[in-house]
Order: C-alpha cells, then sequence, then structure tokens
C-alpha cells in the first residue's frame, strides 16, 4: 500500500514504520490505563474522610480522584484514536482528511500519526 500525498509518496518502509509506532502505542496507552484504574480504584477505595481529616485533607483528595480521571480518559481518547489510525491503514484511507478528503500531509502524520484531519480542517475546528 502506498499512501498518496502531495509531499511525496508513502514507501512500505514508512508505512510499516507508522504501524509499529502505532501497535508500541496502543501496548503501552493500554499498559498506563491499566496502572491509571488501578490507581483510581485505590483512591475510590480510600475516599472515605479518615479521622483527623479536615477539609483540605478531604478536597486534595477529591483533587487528587478528579485528576486521575482526567488523565484515564486521556488515555483512552489516545488508545481509540491509535486504534482508528490502525483501522484507517488497513482500510486505505490512512492520510486523507475525514472532513475535506485531501491528504494529511506526510510530514504532519509522521509527528502525529493519529491525524484524521489536514492542518486547514483541524484549524477550523479548534476556531469553533
Amino acid at each position: 500500500m502506498v499512501i498518496g500525498e502531495a509531499s511525496g509518496e508513502w514507501t512500505q518502509a514508512e508505512i510499516d514504520e507508522i504501524e509499529a509506532e502505532l501497535r508500541s502505542d496502543i501496548a503501552r496507552i493500554a499498559a498506563e490505563i491499566e496502572m491509571s484504574e488501578a490507581d483510581l480504584s485505590d483512591l475510590m477505595r480510600n475516599a472515605g474522610v479518615g479521622a483527623g481529616d479536615d477539609s483540605a485533607d478531604a478536597g486534595g483528595k477529591v483533587l487528587e480522584r478528579e485528576q486521575e480521571l482526567t488523565l484515564t480518559q486521556h488515555l483512552r481518547l489516545l488508545l481509540e484514536q491509535s486504534r482508528r489510525a490502525l483501522e484507517r491503514l488497513a482500510d486505505g484511507s490512512y492520510g486523507v482528511c475525514e472532513q475535506c478528503a485531501q491528504p494529511i500531509g506526510k510530514l504532519r502524520l509522521q509527528a502525529f500519526p493519529r491525524a484524521t484531519l489536514c492542518v486547514a480542517c483541524k484549524q477550523k475546528t479548534e476556531r469553533r
């Protein structure tokens, strides 16, 4: 498979490198989610206000749980994006912007292999 691109054709070696990077990311992120969920479980188990805890202690525990929840949600999003990128590689739609159907850009994909939008469409989306 060779992905068409305004800045040059993708070689099979480059595609293989992107695929390997995505698979590595998926394994790493899945392990991080597992650790984060274990940490979150511990935080939830110890959620009660302990003897001698004041409102600042309780607030600190709530903040720590919220931060762990946010981290876990972010990791899940990255995992989903990585899996989706692999699917797009498999079905031949990798490297094509989901909004305008133009090439995303080889350098952008090499820097952020999960990208589904070209730079112009991403900028438009962020302005909204």
